[in-house]
């Protein structure tokens, strides 16, 4: 027991170094993840006039073109999601220029939600067909989880432009981080209540997010983080190597007679 509390702190080390690495590496999970939150942070810090959600808008599809391309999606799908992310590039700066304060939220929120309903499909797909459970895993499971949460986001900002009367009935229409702070724990299932929808399809939707909310956090990161197991580094000597490998070949040669 002793020696497994020790090895365990021995590789403590090593395994945060190899989630740092993760958070930089263009072809890692970590990355996307990064990106992911600082979307967020753009989300909540900058209003929908036409520049910031500009601005917003081409930072979503920066994240979603790396979640796309570290799931290893099929060629034609990323050919397709590269027209599309081109398009919404294309919008945005295109929306930049107009003087239709409704018009653009409008289209950035269809466009964000649009994009973060793509993304989090094609992690899924591709952490289910990895063969081990590992940092990449748990990292994909993570970025899924937030990018259902900024999907039901901007499905909400959706709905509000789109219906008759405010999202929130007598809250109001709601700014985007009260709809960000919503959309969490609607997903989270905390539920303060300070904030609810008051017509559908915002209801519906809420309750779908909790439902999805809970079960991806179940089945998917649940067993996910039950399953990992941090690699830890061999603590043996080369001396004890050299013998372990002795005494194998001594064994093979034994089975050979």
């Amino acid at each position: 027991m002793v020696n497994e509390l020790e090895e365990i702190e021995e590789a403590r080390p090593h395994i945060v170094r190899r989630l740092v690495a993760a958070l930089v590496s263009p072809s890692s999970y970590g990355l996307v993840l990064v990106l992911i939150i600082g979307t967020y942070a753009l989300a909540a810090s900058l209003s929908l006039s036409t520049w910031h959600a500009t601005t917003l808008l081409l930072a979503q599809a920066l994240t979603v073109w790396f979640a796309l391309r570290t799931s290893r999606v099929r060629r034609s799908t990323r050919t397709v999601a590269d027209v599309v992310l081109v398009l919404a590039v294309i919008i945005a700066i295109g929306s930049g220029f107009g003087s239709d304060a409704s018009a653009t939220r409008g289209i950035v929120s269809l466009l964000s939600c649009l994009l973060y309903l793509v993304a989090p499909v094609a992690i899924v797909r591709n952490l289910v067909s990895r063969d081990t459970i590992d940092e990449e895993t748990m990292l994909g499971a993570v970025a899924a989880y937030l990018m259902i949460g900024m999907f039901f986001a901007f499905a909400y900002r959706t709905i509000g432009v789109l219906q008759d009367g405010p999202f929130f009935g007598d809250q109001g229409e709601g700014t985007m981080p009260q709809v960000l702070f919503f959309s969490f724990t609607t997903l989270t299932t905390t539920g303060y209540g300070n904030l609810i929808p008051a017509a559908n399809p915002g209801q519906t939707f809420s309750v779908a997010e909790m439902l999805v909310g809970q079960l991806f956090l179940i089945t998917a990161l649940g067993k996910v983080a039950s399953a990992w197991r941090p690699r830890r580094r061999s603590t043996s000597s080369p001396a004890d190597l050299a013998s372990r490998e002795d005494q194998a070949e001594g064994e093979a040669d034994s089975d050979q007679r």
